[in-house]
């Protein structure tokens, strides 16, 4: 694969990396579905699960011995149990591609769904890819395309704040410069404990939310770190990072007094 994003699973099962142009869409509880939203080539999805030791390559063993349609193929390093099926919907003919491979303690069920005929060159890049991340083991940090599960706590934080300052102020809030002394009120008015991180947190989202807003040139990302897995804002070069965390609660958890149009001034220098 020429180009390509990488992907860390929530909890830092395993990585693997997907097309550019591609993008993580909502699946079910489980499953992470990709596919490139603007020229569709098929949905990729893929679950993991975790068993003892072995239960990779056991796993895939499992595959062959009850689908007797599967068929032993090898993806990059991975041995992989390989089936297909053709259904129809709207009058057009899709192939279900379905690879059940395994690293270690993690077996993948990876699924490729194309256009009858259509090549699956993507997802057996995607497959031979994949990666297991041990635990336990030390990894250096990462900042990768933002995942769904920070999207929706970006969606949240913003959410919470809205919705306080309208229900303590009775105010609109746009999300826009003007916010942030309606934001500031919100913690003078001493409603909101020193210990409720996730408050603290959800604040410091929503001052990069509207800088995001105010500033060209910033994105979401998320930071893989440790046990940390967390929404940051870069920019579009890469070389500046802006943590929400930082932000508000690292002042708050220290003791010190939280000035968030100071903060925001500091973020615009």
């Amino acid at each position: 694969m020429k180009q390509g994003k990488k992907y860390i699973s929530p909890g830092a099962w395993f990585s693997m990396v997907y097309p550019a142009d591609w993008n993580e869409f909502e699946d079910g509880e489980g499953s992470f579905l990709f596919y490139n939203p603007n020229e569709w080539t098929g949905n990729f999805r893929i679950s993991a699960y975790k068993g003892d030791t072995a239960y990779g390559r056991e796993s895939v063993k499992q595959e062959l011995k009850e689908n007797t349609s599967a068929t032993l193929v090898k993806i990059g390093r991975l041995d992989c149990a390989y089936s297909k099926e053709m259904f129809e919907e709207e009058g057009t003919y899709y192939t279900s591609h379905l690879w059940i491979a395994g690293i270690d303690d993690v077996a993948f069920e990876c699924s490729f769904t194309v256009r009858k005929g259509e090549p699956v060159a993507e997802a057996e890049s995607i497959i031979a890819s994949l990666e297991v991340r041990r635990a336990g083991q030390k990894y250096p940090a990462e900042i990768i395309p933002v995942r769904l599960s920070e999207i929706y706590r970006i969606n949240e934080a913003y959410e919470w704040v809205c919705t306080t300052v309208k229900e303590q102020l009775k105010k609109d809030f746009q999300g826009q410069e003007e916010d942030i002394a309606n934001m500031q009120q919100v913690i003078d008015s001493g409603s909101i404990g020193a210990k409720k991180k996730e408050v603290w947190l959800s604040l410091g989202i929503t001052l990069c939310v509207i800088l995001a807003n105010e500033v060209d040139g910033l994105e979401w990302r998320t930071l893989i770190d440790g046990n940390r897995e967390a929404p940051v804002l870069t920019s579009v070069a890469g070389n500046t990072v802006i943590d929400p965390m930082k932000l508000v609660w690292s002042k708050v958890k220290a003791g010190e007094p939280c000035n968030l149009a100071e903060v925001y001034r500091n973020l615009l220098s």
